[in-house]
């Protein structure tokens, strides 16, 4: 499926993941902080979906709940019917930290969950990766060789190399620099518009969220609710001059409280 003829979202699909009901409360200095609270809300199989919000609102305590690396206080998580208990290897969580291997190559990282593929085909997926991520000439390199900026590269790459069914990622392109960025945005949504993994994406940039999502969670803060679900109506690719794509980044920038202004 080309970009110019995708449409925005799937005719038809069945529901992925389920939030109902989500609260999270941490204690601190022998009190209950309450950090997420009611949170409902329905993905679609193949849909991508942002979530935004302030600083420290609670994008990534949600994310890591919905991952199954951080247990509610309340509520439940269900994807495919089944109800979530921990993490689970068919879906893969970027960290906003570098999280690749040390001890492996950036060959190796890449190639980390690739063993059951034939050699052939292993080789391939992780050449083009390298080269999507811009670091052929690094192949057999190690990580404490490599900048902040290129591990995060990495790190991406090797979750997108294993074909999760979910994909989650916690601003996985903040650290990059903006030609990369653009870069590995576009290289994610022809990934997911082939293939239709659900993905889910905590990111601060309101226009990255625009630019990627068929739909937007917008987060309220202290502690952290829905705000709002914006359906990012417009066809890919996407025109970000265009007056509807200015109106939803205005009124996404209006909503956490960043009216657009100079």
């Amino acid at each position: 499926m080309s970009l110019t003829n995708a449409a925005n979202t799937p005719a038809v699909a069945a529901m992925k993941l389920r939030a109902e009901q989500l609260c999270v409360a941490f204690e601190r200095d022998s009190k209950s902080v309450s950090v997420l609270e009611d949170i409902t809300f329905d993905i679609s199989d193949g849909e991508f979906i942002c979530i935004v919000g302030r600083s420290g609102c609670g994008k990534s305590t949600l994310l890591n709940v919905l991952a199954g690396f951080l247990a509610p206080t309340s509520g439940s998580v269900i994807i495919d019917g089944e109800p979530v208990h921990g993490p689970d290897p068919r879906r893969i969580l970027v960290f906003q930290e570098h999280g690749v291997f040390p001890w492996l190559t950036v060959e190796g990282n890449i190639g980390f969950g690739l063993s059951k593929l034939p050699r052939a085909e292993r080789e391939h997926r992780v050449a083009h990766y390298v080269q999507m991520i811009g670091l052929q000439g690094f192949e057999r390199t190690y990580p404490s060789d490599l900048s902040g900026g290129m591990k995060q590269r990495l790190q991406v790459a090797r979750a997108l190399a294993v074909n999760p069914d979910i994909l989650y990622l916690d601003e996985a392109f903040g650290a990059l620099d903006s030609i990369t960025r653009l870069a590995m945005r576009k290289e994610l949504l022809r990934i997911w518009q082939t293939e239709r993994r659900t993905i889910i994406f905590v990111t601060h940039d309101i226009d990255e969220a625009v630019q990627l999502a068929d739909r937007v969670v917008v987060l309220s803060s202290n502690p952290a609710r829905i705000e709002d679900i914006l359906t990012i109506d417009i066809r890919r690719p996407r025109n970000i001059s265009s007056p509807h794509y200015l109106e939803l980044r205005d009124k996404l920038l209006e909503q956490i409280g960043q009216a657009y202004t100079v």
